[in-house]
């Protein structure tokens, strides 16, 4: 299990914009390379982002879920990437004075990563969410107005 976080220059409610709005996740997860569909009802328990992973030509179509949320606090997410494997990531919000301090927890649950040891694959993980971390605060701290 890898876990990461980040101070944000952003109130928490501008923050979970940034991750409700599931069109945004090719923006700031790395490895996402397109969005194909959004559940409409994103981001409540049991919908979907349907995505696509790697570089082009070489793209997985895949999908992640929401497994539990609460709104402007705390989303957990089975996401995928199979022939990879698939991971839990749970984003929490916390408010810090006028800004957020966002956390992301992840740790494989099936395929390849979850055969290898948490001290071998901990530091990658760590690595891409801290980028994860800088493109959400990127957004959140430059969006002015909501995008709908």
């Amino acid at each position: 299990m890898s876990t990461v976080s980040r101070k944000i220059d952003a109130p928490p409610a501008r923050v979970w914009e940034v991750l409700a709005d599931g069109w945004n996740y090719p923006l700031f997860v790395v490895g996402a390379s397109r969005m194909r569909d959004v559940d409409r009802a994103w981001p409540e328990v049991g919908t979907k982002l349907h995505h696509s992973v790697g570089v082009w030509p070489a793209l997985i179509d895949d999908a992640t879920e929401v497994l539990e949320m609460q709104p402007g606090a705390r989303l957990k997410l089975r996401a995928k990437g199979w022939p990879l494997g698939e991971a839990h990531v749970e984003f929490r919000l916390t408010e810090k004075g006028k800004g957020t301090l966002l956390e992301i927890e992840e740790h494989p649950t099936a395929g390849p990563g979850a055969m290898v040891p948490p001290p071998v694959t901990a530091p990658g993980i760590a690595w891409r969410n801290n980028e994860t971390l800088r493109r959400i605060a990127f957004i959140a701290q430059n969006r002015t107005t909501h995008p709908h």
